[in-house]
């Protein structure tokens, strides 16, 4: 009743009197003990790793509408493919952790995350803390029965979590959906048992017995087997039902117990579903019709200068914490004094910030009614704030930038990119090392980075034998590299992956690309008057020449293989731009697989673009693409076209 029903017949301290007086009974008598007992939920034994799980049937993901027009597309598309009256079944999606549930006659046998979409990590113990999923069902429930759902924390509970940790001193959730995340991947169940996990079921992959036959149905019996389920789902059968559900939820959004991002759309009848099938990676049954960016509204405190590894001197808004979307926002990007200007920003403004998916939150506009005449004007700084040298910025440019070379940001942001995993892919590297070992003195460029060993390494704080000899042989192994990630690495202004691997290709030996007069430069593809005067004021600089030598002295090896190059293939003239998360490959993988097929890879959308390749999450580039008619593609389609085997 209390974990399933959400109605509890006794109160929580009458509840936990009960299960403190069964554990006591449980340790007399062990033989009396349950697998089903409440008391097998407060987890097991610390594990060392978890095990991976192969999904009978793929863990596919939705693809994504914005808007009522997109709306508007689905369901004509449905319309025409199934020619006959349907309905939908509309719901909440939940903005939790996908996982799966597996029910052996009745008995929960395996929990499983997402992963890859194909092969997920078994989490069983971590899962089987979570109250609201029985570990044995009850009623009419099928032999096999695949569950799969979110699990989620609820808002009130994600605070109380945050709360505990501020106390105890540790790093603070960013929001519901991470919470739970990281409490799943705990070694220990203990930990996960500690936090409140609740979980919500959605649907059904393998299932032997099933006697529902549409999504409604399934919902009833998911409640029927002790499963717990929402009361905001309906059934609609038109467009003007679904926009009604949609703006309803969205009005709602913020007064609900839990995190949600939109609605999930899914033809109602299982008949109809398998009809209409899937596509490589989502259902053409379903789809998930998101809310718009978030904004809230809170007071600038101040204006800080954060200075990059070019040299770029970046205005930061701090501000006074809002929640927006689900997340805590403290701090916005600015961009440059241009956008300062452009709003009309004071320090004490009231501010619009706006926040969409996972990128920095911008602050978009002033509500200037709202100003006491105490506020005050934000000046940009003449010197860097991390080294006092004089900051210019060149015409045309946006940007103010710091001239040091040897300005300790600039270095510090530098050897981030140069150890990144695009670049160098030193792995073990990441931000705390670099700022622990400029801290102490044991790296002052790129080079010295091959100077460290293990006896260095263990003198530091908290460092053991193992870790230490883990990171050196890391850096060894990223002395053999390409000539692109080579280049890409250096950080000169401007030169981007792209243009790094363009230069590869173009020069195809480090010797050739450092001996290139400015006419040389002008004949690579893509690289500009801009590009060629910012990559000769790199090459010209004694500093970044004389690092170049010392880092082939200390034995980095950047190579290039013609075969590379891609000038050739299924793809030539072809362009392509690459939007959303793919289910199999990064978009850097998908970018290296069309390259290497001889097509061309950009990051805008334009009437010169000839396929859009679609991910999960795709935004506005789907719907400039479809505006503009270009051609869409799924990975699938994409391998397929290239004639990769899937």
């Amino acid at each position: 009743h209390y974990y399933v029903q959400d109605s509890p017949v006794i109160s929580d301290e009458a509840y936990d009197k009960l299960f403190q007086e069964l554990m006591k009974l449980e340790a007399e008598h062990p033989e009396l003990r349950s697998p089903l007992s409440p008391t097998q939920k407060v987890g097991g034994s610390i594990i060392d790793k978890f095990s991976k799980y192969k999904h009978s049937q793929p863990m596919l993901s939705l693809q994504n509408i914005y808007n009522s027009e997109e709306s508007a597309t689905f369901y004509k598309r449905w319309e025409e493919s199934l020619s006959k009256p349907f309905s939908l079944l509309v719901e909440p999606k939940f903005d939790g952790l996908a996982i799966e549930l597996v029910y052996k006659n009745g008995g929960l046998v395996v929990a499983a995350t997402r992963g890859d979409g194909e092969t997920g990590e078994d989490v069983t113990e971590n899962v089987k803390t979570i109250r609201s999923i029985p570990l044995h069902l009850r009623g009419g429930f099928p032999d096999l029965l695949e569950v799969r759902g979110e699990i989620i924390l609820l808002k009130e509970d994600f605070e109380k979590l945050n709360q505990e940790r501020a106390k105890a001193g540790e790093p603070l959730f960013a929001n519901p959906r991470n919470a739970a995340a990281g409490s799943i991947r705990q070694l220990d169940p203990k930990v996960a048992a500690k936090r409140k996990l609740d979980f919500f079921p959605h649907g059904v992959a393998s299932v032997k017995g099933l006697k529902a036959k549409t999504q409604m149905e399934l919902l009833e019996s998911f409640r029927s087997w002790g499963l717990k389920t929402h009361s905001l789902y309906k059934e609609v059968s038109s467009l003007e039902a679904i926009e009604k559900f949609y703006k309803k939820v969205e009005t709602d959004r913020d007064s609900l117990p839990y995190e949600i991002d939109g609605i999930v759309l899914k033809i109602n009848s299982f008949k109809d579903q398998d009809e209409l099938g899937f596509v490589a990676r989502s259902p053409r049954w379903a789809v998930a019709y998101k809310f718009k960016a978030q904004e809230g509204v809170t007071k600038l405190n101040d204006v800080i200068f954060q200075v990059g590894r070019t040299g770029v001197i970046t205005p930061v808004a701090v501000l006074e914490p809002v929640w927006v979307g689900g997340v805590e926002v403290k701090r916005a990007g600015l961009h440059n004094e241009d956008q300062i200007q452009a709003l009309g920003l004071k320090i004490g403004d009231t501010v619009v910030v706006k926040r969409a998916g996972d990128v920095i939150p911008d602050v978009v506009s002033v509500i200037e009614k709202k100003r006491t005449g105490r506020e005050k004007s934000v000046v940009f700084p003449k010197k860097c704030p991390a080294c006092s040298s004089g900051i210019h910025r060149a015409p045309g440019e946006a940007a103010h930038r710091c001239p040091n070379m040897a300005c300790p940001a600039r270095l510090a942001e530098g050897l981030k990119h140069f150890c990144s995993k695009r670049a160098m892919n030193i792995e073990g590297l990441g931000d705390k090392w670099i700022d622990l070992l400029l801290e102490n003195k044991l790296i002052h460029h790129f080079s010295t980075l091959y100077d460290l060993d293990k006896e260095t390494l263990m003198t530091l704080e908290r460092q053991g034998e193992r870790s230490a000899q883990k990171l050196v042989d890391s850096i060894q192994r990223s002395k053999d590299t390409t000539l692109d990630r080579f280049i890409f690495a250096l950080g000169i202004p401007l030169v981007g992956e792209r243009t790094a691997e363009l230069l590869a290709i173009h020069f195809g030996s480090l010797k050739h690309f450092l001996d290139a007069s400015d006419e040389d430069f002008a004949q690579v593809e893509e690289v500009g008057p801009t590009v060629t005067e910012k990559i000769r004021e790199f090459l010209d600089e004694p500093k970044n020449r004389n690092e170049i030598e010392r880092l082939l002295k200390k034995g980095v090896q950047p190579k290039w293989e013609a075969s590379k190059a891609g000038t050739s293939g299924e793809l030539k003239g072809l362009t392509f731009v690459i939007t959303g998360t793919l289910p199999s490959l990064s978009r850097d993988e998908a970018a290296q697989l069309i390259r290497q097929n001889g097509g061309k890879v950009t990051n805008s959308v334009s009437q010169k673009t000839d396929y859009l390749v679609v991910g999960e999450e795709a935004g506005s580039k789907l719907e400039k693409a479809r505006a503009l008619g270009i051609r869409l593609l799924d990975e699938a389609a994409l391998k397929n076209l290239i004639k990769t085997p899937l």
